[in-house]
Protein backbone atom coordinates (compact mmCIF):
# COMPACT_ATOMS: atom_id res chain seq x y z
CA UNK A 1 0.00 0.00 0.00
CA UNK A 2 1.21 3.34 -0.89
CA UNK A 3 2.18 6.16 1.86
CA UNK A 4 0.72 9.38 1.97
CA UNK A 5 1.57 12.51 3.93
CA UNK A 6 -1.50 13.92 5.72
CA UNK A 7 -0.79 17.36 7.51
CA UNK A 8 -1.88 18.38 10.68
CA UNK A 9 -1.82 21.78 12.24
CA UNK A 10 -1.25 24.64 12.21
CA UNK A 11 -4.91 24.93 12.75
CA UNK A 12 -6.32 21.85 13.86
CA UNK A 13 -9.00 20.71 15.74
CA UNK A 14 -6.61 18.20 17.90
CA UNK A 15 -4.64 21.15 18.44
CA UNK A 16 -5.66 24.09 21.07
CA UNK A 17 -2.47 26.18 19.53
CA UNK A 18 -0.89 26.53 16.36
CA UNK A 19 1.62 23.30 15.50
CA UNK A 20 2.39 21.41 12.31
CA UNK A 21 3.08 18.07 11.79
CA UNK A 22 3.29 16.36 8.83
CA UNK A 23 2.00 12.02 9.04
CA UNK A 24 3.20 9.93 6.96
CA UNK A 25 0.52 6.88 7.05
CA UNK A 26 -0.16 3.99 4.67
CA UNK A 27 -4.00 2.64 4.94
CA UNK A 28 -4.09 2.52 9.17
CA UNK A 29 -0.76 2.26 9.58
CA UNK A 30 1.22 5.65 10.96
CA UNK A 31 4.52 5.29 9.52
CA UNK A 32 6.54 8.51 10.71
CA UNK A 33 5.80 12.04 11.52
CA UNK A 34 8.00 15.08 11.46
CA UNK A 35 7.24 18.17 13.73
CA UNK A 36 7.30 22.43 12.98
CA UNK A 37 7.75 25.14 16.28
CA UNK A 38 7.56 28.46 15.96
CA UNK A 39 4.06 29.55 15.05
CA UNK A 40 3.63 31.45 18.19
CA UNK A 41 7.11 32.69 19.12
CA UNK A 42 6.48 36.05 21.23
CA UNK A 43 10.26 37.20 21.92
CA UNK A 44 9.50 37.66 25.72
CA UNK A 45 12.80 36.44 26.71
CA UNK A 46 14.30 39.40 24.94
CA UNK A 47 11.65 41.56 25.99
CA UNK A 48 11.75 40.69 29.40
CA UNK A 49 15.74 42.56 29.01
CA UNK A 50 13.82 45.78 28.62
CA UNK A 51 11.82 46.07 31.49
CA UNK A 52 12.35 46.08 35.16
CA UNK A 53 12.57 43.25 37.26
CA UNK A 54 9.16 44.00 38.51
CA UNK A 55 7.39 44.74 35.28
CA UNK A 56 9.20 41.45 34.47
CA UNK A 57 6.75 39.53 37.02
CA UNK A 58 3.48 40.13 34.71
CA UNK A 59 5.31 39.82 31.98
CA UNK A 60 6.53 36.16 32.72
CA UNK A 61 3.11 35.17 33.99
CA UNK A 62 1.79 35.68 30.19
CA UNK A 63 4.37 33.06 28.92
CA UNK A 64 1.13 30.21 29.97
CA UNK A 65 -1.95 30.78 30.42
CA UNK A 66 -2.46 27.08 32.16
CA UNK A 67 0.62 27.43 34.78
CA UNK A 68 1.54 31.03 34.79
CA UNK A 69 1.93 30.91 38.76
CA UNK A 70 4.41 28.42 38.27
CA UNK A 71 6.22 30.81 36.36
CA UNK A 72 6.18 34.19 38.41
CA UNK A 73 7.02 31.81 41.02
CA UNK A 74 9.92 30.32 39.67
CA UNK A 75 11.06 33.80 38.01
CA UNK A 76 10.91 35.71 41.61
CA UNK A 77 12.87 32.93 43.16
CA UNK A 78 15.72 33.53 40.68
CA UNK A 79 15.73 36.96 40.95
CA UNK A 80 15.28 36.55 45.21
CA UNK A 81 18.14 34.44 45.02
CA UNK A 82 20.64 36.76 42.94
CA UNK A 83 19.57 39.48 45.65
CA UNK A 84 20.47 36.89 48.71
CA UNK A 85 16.92 38.07 50.30
CA UNK A 86 15.14 35.10 52.17
CA UNK A 87 10.86 35.76 52.05
CA UNK A 88 8.75 35.41 54.91
CA UNK A 89 7.98 31.33 55.54
CA UNK A 90 4.58 32.46 55.24
CA UNK A 91 4.95 33.51 51.61
CA UNK A 92 6.74 30.49 51.02
CA UNK A 93 3.35 27.99 51.94
CA UNK A 94 1.14 30.78 49.80
CA UNK A 95 3.11 30.02 46.87
CA UNK A 96 3.14 26.07 47.44
CA UNK A 97 -0.24 26.33 47.83
CA UNK A 98 -1.17 28.06 45.02
CA UNK A 99 1.60 25.70 42.77
CA UNK A 100 -0.39 22.61 43.99
CA UNK A 101 -4.21 24.21 42.98
CA UNK A 102 -2.63 25.26 39.60
CA UNK A 103 -1.42 21.42 39.37
CA UNK A 104 -4.69 20.46 40.02
CA UNK A 105 -6.53 22.27 37.48
CA UNK A 106 -4.20 21.81 34.73
CA UNK A 107 -4.12 17.92 35.37
CA UNK A 108 -7.92 18.48 35.63
CA UNK A 109 -7.88 20.25 31.77
CA UNK A 110 -5.73 17.99 30.42
CA UNK A 111 -8.08 14.54 31.18
CA UNK A 112 -11.11 16.49 29.79
CA UNK A 113 -9.20 17.16 26.58
CA UNK A 114 -7.41 13.62 26.50
CA UNK A 115 -11.50 11.92 27.09
CA UNK A 116 -12.66 14.50 24.19
CA UNK A 117 -10.30 13.56 21.57
CA UNK A 118 -11.29 10.26 22.38
CA UNK A 119 -15.29 10.49 22.08
CA UNK A 120 -15.91 10.27 26.05
CA UNK A 121 -17.50 13.06 26.46
CA UNK A 122 -19.02 12.47 29.94
CA UNK A 123 -15.36 12.18 31.41
CA UNK A 124 -14.81 15.72 29.29
CA UNK A 125 -17.32 17.36 31.64
CA UNK A 126 -16.84 15.80 35.05
CA UNK A 127 -13.68 16.82 34.55
CA UNK A 128 -13.75 20.21 33.93
CA UNK A 129 -17.19 20.88 35.77
CA UNK A 130 -14.75 19.73 38.93
CA UNK A 131 -11.71 22.17 37.68
CA UNK A 132 -13.89 25.13 37.69
CA UNK A 133 -14.32 24.65 41.51
CA UNK A 134 -10.71 24.90 41.76
CA UNK A 135 -10.56 27.88 39.89
CA UNK A 136 -13.11 29.09 41.89
CA UNK A 137 -11.09 28.98 44.87
CA UNK A 138 -8.22 30.43 42.85
CA UNK A 139 -10.02 33.02 42.16
CA UNK A 140 -11.36 33.84 45.39
CA UNK A 141 -7.83 34.11 47.36
CA UNK A 142 -6.23 36.25 44.40
CA UNK A 143 -8.49 38.09 42.47
CA UNK A 144 -7.64 36.12 39.49
CA UNK A 145 -9.02 32.78 37.55
CA UNK A 146 -5.78 32.13 35.14
CA UNK A 147 -3.68 35.41 35.52
CA UNK A 148 -3.51 35.50 39.21
CA UNK A 149 -0.80 38.10 39.76
CA UNK A 150 -0.24 36.26 43.22
CA UNK A 151 3.97 36.73 43.33
CA UNK A 152 5.83 39.53 43.72
CA UNK A 153 9.65 39.88 44.10
CA UNK A 154 10.28 39.85 47.66
CA UNK A 155 6.75 37.22 48.51
CA UNK A 156 2.89 37.54 47.51
CA UNK A 157 0.71 40.04 47.19
CA UNK A 158 -2.35 37.87 49.15
CA UNK A 159 -2.95 36.37 52.42
CA UNK A 160 -6.16 34.09 53.53
CA UNK A 161 -7.76 33.94 56.75
CA UNK A 162 -10.06 32.03 58.29
CA UNK A 163 -13.01 32.45 55.92
CA UNK A 164 -10.30 31.64 53.19
CA UNK A 165 -9.40 28.24 55.08
CA UNK A 166 -12.84 27.01 55.79
CA UNK A 167 -13.78 27.24 51.82
CA UNK A 168 -10.63 26.13 50.57
CA UNK A 169 -10.84 22.76 52.83
CA UNK A 170 -14.27 22.72 51.85
CA UNK A 171 -13.55 22.48 48.18
CA UNK A 172 -10.53 20.06 48.82
CA UNK A 173 -12.34 17.37 50.62
CA UNK A 174 -15.36 17.54 47.47
CA UNK A 175 -12.73 17.27 45.02
CA UNK A 176 -11.24 13.95 47.03
CA UNK A 177 -14.51 12.24 46.72
CA UNK A 178 -14.93 13.45 42.74
CA UNK A 179 -11.28 12.54 41.92
CA UNK A 180 -11.80 8.95 43.67
CA UNK A 181 -14.69 8.43 40.97
CA UNK A 182 -12.61 9.67 37.88
CA UNK A 183 -9.98 7.55 39.59
CA UNK A 184 -12.48 4.57 39.57
CA UNK A 185 -13.64 5.18 36.02
CA UNK A 186 -9.98 5.27 34.42
CA UNK A 187 -8.93 1.65 36.07
CA UNK A 188 -12.61 0.19 35.26
CA UNK A 189 -14.21 1.94 32.26
CA UNK A 190 -13.63 -0.28 28.85
CA UNK A 191 -13.73 2.43 26.24
CA UNK A 192 -10.88 4.36 27.92
CA UNK A 193 -9.06 1.18 28.84
CA UNK A 194 -9.33 0.30 24.76
CA UNK A 195 -8.08 3.34 23.78
CA UNK A 196 -4.89 3.80 25.75
CA UNK A 197 -3.55 0.30 27.29
CA UNK A 198 -0.96 -0.29 24.86
CA UNK A 199 -1.09 2.81 22.75
CA UNK A 200 2.15 4.54 22.19
CA UNK A 201 4.54 3.02 24.85
CA UNK A 202 7.81 4.77 25.88
CA UNK A 203 10.91 3.15 27.60
CA UNK A 204 12.69 5.03 30.25
CA UNK A 205 15.92 4.93 28.08
CA UNK A 206 13.94 7.07 25.36
CA UNK A 207 12.52 9.01 28.26
CA UNK A 208 16.10 10.07 29.29
CA UNK A 209 17.66 9.99 25.53
CA UNK A 210 15.28 13.04 24.84
CA UNK A 211 15.41 14.99 28.17
CA UNK A 212 11.21 14.21 29.05
CA UNK A 213 10.44 15.40 32.15
CA UNK A 214 7.42 15.45 34.59
CA UNK A 215 4.62 12.91 34.15
CA UNK A 216 5.49 12.06 30.88
CA UNK A 217 8.79 10.48 32.34
CA UNK A 218 7.19 9.60 35.74
CA UNK A 219 4.62 7.55 33.47
CA UNK A 220 7.75 5.20 31.83
CA UNK A 221 9.17 4.50 35.65
CA UNK A 222 11.72 7.84 35.60
CA UNK A 223 11.25 8.71 39.47
CA UNK A 224 12.09 12.64 39.16
CA UNK A 225 10.44 15.54 40.65
CA UNK A 226 11.71 18.86 41.75
CA UNK A 227 9.63 19.39 44.45
CA UNK A 228 11.61 16.55 45.78
CA UNK A 229 15.10 16.59 43.82
CA UNK A 230 15.45 20.40 44.69
CA UNK A 231 13.42 21.16 47.38
CA UNK A 232 12.92 25.09 47.76
CA UNK A 233 10.73 25.73 51.06
CA UNK A 234 8.24 24.61 51.99
CA UNK A 235 8.55 21.36 49.78
CA UNK A 236 11.44 20.49 52.13
CA UNK A 237 9.17 20.67 54.94
CA UNK A 238 6.12 18.38 53.49
CA UNK A 239 5.79 14.74 53.56
CA UNK A 240 4.38 13.81 49.86
CA UNK A 241 4.73 10.81 47.57
CA UNK A 242 5.92 10.63 43.68
CA UNK A 243 3.96 8.69 41.38
CA UNK A 244 5.18 6.54 38.88
CA UNK A 245 4.28 3.68 36.59
CA UNK A 246 6.25 1.24 34.48
CA UNK A 247 4.44 0.92 31.21
CA UNK A 248 4.56 4.02 29.42
CA UNK A 249 1.73 3.84 27.60
CA UNK A 250 -0.90 6.54 27.42
CA UNK A 251 -3.13 4.82 30.14
CA UNK A 252 -0.38 4.76 32.89
CA UNK A 253 0.30 8.73 31.78
CA UNK A 254 -3.94 9.42 32.54
CA UNK A 255 -2.94 7.15 35.77
CA UNK A 256 -0.05 9.13 36.86
CA UNK A 257 -1.59 12.53 36.37
CA UNK A 258 -4.57 11.81 38.12
CA UNK A 259 -3.37 10.12 41.16
CA UNK A 260 -0.94 13.22 41.17
CA UNK A 261 -4.08 15.31 41.23
CA UNK A 262 -4.87 13.75 44.91
CA UNK A 263 -1.17 13.77 45.99
CA UNK A 264 -1.67 17.89 45.04
CA UNK A 265 -4.91 18.16 47.34
CA UNK A 266 -3.31 16.32 50.32
CA UNK A 267 -0.18 18.63 49.97
CA UNK A 268 -2.91 21.87 50.20
CA UNK A 269 -4.41 20.46 53.41
CA UNK A 270 -0.66 19.76 54.67
CA UNK A 271 0.17 23.31 53.58
CA UNK A 272 -2.86 25.08 55.74
CA UNK A 273 -2.26 22.94 58.60
CA UNK A 274 1.19 24.14 58.73
CA UNK A 275 0.62 27.64 57.67
CA UNK A 276 3.13 29.71 60.02
CA UNK A 277 1.86 33.04 61.24
CA UNK A 278 3.53 35.99 59.87
CA UNK A 279 4.24 38.52 57.15
CA UNK A 280 3.48 37.73 53.34
CA UNK A 281 6.18 39.98 51.66
CA UNK A 282 9.35 42.14 52.33
CA UNK A 283 10.17 44.91 50.91
CA UNK A 284 13.78 44.72 48.16
CA UNK A 285 15.98 46.97 45.99
CA UNK A 286 15.10 47.73 42.79
CA UNK A 287 18.50 47.43 41.32
CA UNK A 288 19.52 43.48 41.56
CA UNK A 289 23.39 42.96 42.51
CA UNK A 290 25.48 41.46 39.47
CA UNK A 291 25.48 37.80 39.39
CA UNK A 292 23.83 34.67 37.86
CA UNK A 293 21.86 32.06 39.23
CA UNK A 294 19.37 28.72 38.08
CA UNK A 295 16.19 27.86 39.41
CA UNK A 296 14.56 24.63 38.70
CA UNK A 297 11.12 24.29 40.02
CA UNK A 298 8.27 21.27 39.09
CA UNK A 299 6.01 23.19 36.87
CA UNK A 300 1.98 20.77 36.46
CA UNK A 301 3.94 19.32 33.12
CA UNK A 302 7.42 18.99 34.59
CA UNK A 303 10.98 20.33 35.28
CA UNK A 304 10.67 23.99 34.40
CA UNK A 305 14.44 25.52 33.89
CA UNK A 306 15.08 29.56 34.74
CA UNK A 307 18.41 30.78 34.28
CA UNK A 308 18.88 34.95 35.34
CA UNK A 309 22.04 36.67 35.10
CA UNK A 310 22.36 40.13 36.24
CA UNK A 311 24.62 43.02 35.30
CA UNK A 312 23.53 45.47 38.56
CA UNK A 313 20.98 47.34 36.94
CA UNK A 314 17.41 47.07 37.54
CA UNK A 315 16.97 44.95 33.90
CA UNK A 316 18.10 41.53 33.75
CA UNK A 317 21.13 41.00 31.26
CA UNK A 318 19.79 37.49 30.06
CA UNK A 319 16.71 35.63 30.91
CA UNK A 320 16.86 32.03 29.72
CA UNK A 321 13.68 29.72 30.28
CA UNK A 322 13.33 26.21 29.24
CA UNK A 323 10.05 24.34 29.65
CA UNK A 324 8.98 20.93 30.08
CA UNK A 325 6.92 20.78 27.02
CA UNK A 326 9.84 21.66 24.44
CA UNK A 327 11.56 17.83 25.04
CA UNK A 328 7.97 16.50 25.38
CA UNK A 329 7.44 17.94 21.73
CA UNK A 330 10.65 16.44 20.64
CA UNK A 331 9.57 13.08 21.26
CA UNK A 332 6.15 13.46 19.53
CA UNK A 333 7.81 12.14 15.89
CA UNK A 334 8.84 9.01 17.75
CA UNK A 335 5.76 8.33 19.68
CA UNK A 336 3.61 8.73 16.03
CA UNK A 337 5.64 6.20 14.46
CA UNK A 338 3.94 2.22 14.05
CA UNK A 339 0.47 3.56 15.92
CA UNK A 340 -2.91 3.47 14.38
CA UNK A 341 -4.41 6.63 12.72
CA UNK A 342 -7.01 6.68 15.06
CA UNK A 343 -4.00 6.85 17.82
CA UNK A 344 -2.82 10.03 16.86
CA UNK A 345 -5.32 12.30 19.16
CA UNK A 346 -4.53 9.75 21.67
CA UNK A 347 -0.79 10.51 21.22
CA UNK A 348 -0.77 14.24 20.95
CA UNK A 349 -3.38 14.69 24.44
CA UNK A 350 -1.07 12.21 26.67
CA UNK A 351 1.75 14.67 26.40
CA UNK A 352 0.03 17.60 27.19
CA UNK A 353 1.19 20.06 24.71
CA UNK A 354 1.32 24.09 26.03
CA UNK A 355 3.33 24.95 22.83
CA UNK A 356 2.78 28.72 24.03
CA UNK A 357 5.09 27.98 27.02
CA UNK A 358 7.47 25.94 24.33
CA UNK A 359 7.54 28.97 21.94
CA UNK A 360 7.68 32.01 24.39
Amino acid sequence: MSKISIPIGPQHPLLKEPLSMMVDISGERVLGASLRLGYVHRGIERLAQTRTYTQNVHLIERICGICSHIHTTTYCQAVEAVLGVEIPLRASYLRALMCELERVHSHLLWLGILAKHIGLDTIFMHAWHDRESVLDVMEEISGGRVLHAANQIGGVRFDIDHDHDSMIRSALKKLHEQVAGLLDVIENEPALIARTKGVAPVSPEVIKKYCVVGPMARASGVNVDMRRENPIPPYDQLDFSVVTHPDGDAWSRTYVRVEEIRVSLNLCESILEQLPEGPVNIRVPRRVPAGEVIIRSEAPRGELFYYLRSDGTDKPARLKVRTPTLAALSLLPEQLSAIHVADIPVVLAGVDLCVACADR
